[in-house]
């Protein structure tokens, strides 16, 4: 079905979207360079601060437990997160899974599974050769016997404690640990690769919107915000529902690129608007919304945010994560990469931009800034 209020600079009235609406209502079931300097131009004015940006669990609790667990997501949610993410591919049988890649090698055990060596193999993913095992070739069942890995053991080894002890979790096990939780919890679900697993038989967007409908959530008031990096998906997906669609934005070249997407362009206002005629945000990475400076320092705002706000588009940054590793030059703790430094300085300068929401590995840190700003 076609979004009915796609023209999000009218006043918000009865039956369209703003980004006012971005809140958990408290009735809700519990379920580069001249590019910025143009997006400045277009930003004469500061944008007025979000009322109670959303705080949205980035894979969960993934600075405390490893990512896209049901405990990493327990966790988030008992720390008082507005929403969790999920990142969804699917297996042989067409059930969505929560994996960051459908390549399962660095957050799995399935090397240590000698019955599976043989399904090791390299396939082609968006244009490049991965090598390793994928979601695609194996059911619910035999995933169901794998357990999750700490992807990221160098930065996170207290996570790497939790190693071999948490399932792979099913979308349908995230569905009832939200609509579970005793509050309202939204979800953000990901989906990772729409264009390749629609080219093995295997389509995301149709399977997604039937069993989020299944599950009660099919409008713009409910709960969920779909995201992709792909477009086309997200197009898709604006004919399927009425739930709320963003779209990610990543760093050109870097590993959230995708062929025929070009991401300065999509941060044009002409980018802008475009994006609009199918979405209702952007999830760009923070980078776009403040430059870091050569000495690795936060720098001056692009005016991305208050362009987006002009279109109509909510503004949702990714990924504040705690570890002086992510963190500017002068909101680190000491020298080891591992340690947390003050993740809640850099949410807060983020905050002051206007920004609707942000995704975080650290929900305490996002709540603390949120909260301070709010004073």
């Amino acid at each position: 079905m076609m979004h009915s209020a796609r023209n999000r600079c009218v006043p918000a009235r009865a039956g369209t979207r703003s980004r006012g609406r971005w809140r958990l209502p408290p009735c809700a079931p519990a379920f580069a360079g001249a590019l910025f300097l143009l997006l400045a131009a277009c930003a004469t004015t500061p944008p007025a601060p979000s009322d109670d940006p959303l705080i949205i669990a980035h894979r969960g609790a993934s600075s405390e437990r490893p990512e896209h667990t049901l405990e990493a997501y327990a966790r988030a949610i008992e720390q008082g997160a507005d929403y969790i993410e999920p990142d969804l591919v699917m297996t042989r049988d067409g059930v969505f899974v929560a994996r960051h890649e459908n390549e399962i090698s660095g957050t799995t055990d399935i090397a240590d599974h000698p019955e599976f060596a043989d399904r090791r193999t390299t396939r082609t993913i968006d244009g490049s050769e991965v090598t390793g095992w994928f979601t695609e070739d194996f059911t619910l069942a035999e995933l169901k016997t794998l357990r999750a890995r700490e992807r990221l053991p160098q930065l996170r080894p207290g996570n790497a404690e939790y190693d071999r002890q948490f399932e792979v979790p099913s979308l349908a096990e995230i569905l009832d640990l939200v609509q579970s939780a005793g509050r309202p919890v939204g979800l953000a679900p990901e989906i990772k690769h729409p264009g390749y697993f629609r080219s093995i038989g295997l389509p995301m967007e149709e399977a997604l919107a039937g069993q989020l409908a299944a599950a009660g959530y099919e409008t713009a008031s409910d709960p969920v915000i779909i995201q992709s990096f792909e477009i086309a998906p997200l197009v898709r997906l604006d004919q399927l529902t009425d739930l709320r669609l963003l779209q990610l934005i990543g760093n050109e070249g870097g590993p959230a690129d995708a062929p025929g997407m070009r991401y300065p362009h999509m941060l044009t206002p002409e980018g802008l608007r475009a994006i609009g005629r199918y979405a209702d945000a952007i999830g760009p990475d923070k980078a776009y919304l403040i430059r870091w400076t050569p000495e690795g320092e936060l720098g001056d705002p692009t005016g991305l945010v208050a362009a987006a706000h002009e279109t109509g588009l909510a503004v949702i940054p990714y990924t504040f994560r705690p570890e002086n590793y992510f963190l500017p030059q002068s909101m680190r703790s000491g020298a080891d990469p591992r340690a947390r430094g003050d993740s809640p300085a850099e949410i807060a300068r983020y905050l002051t931009l206007g920004i609707d929401g942000l995704f975080t590995d650290h929900v305490p840190a996002a709540l603390e800034a949120r909260s301070a700003f709010a004073r």
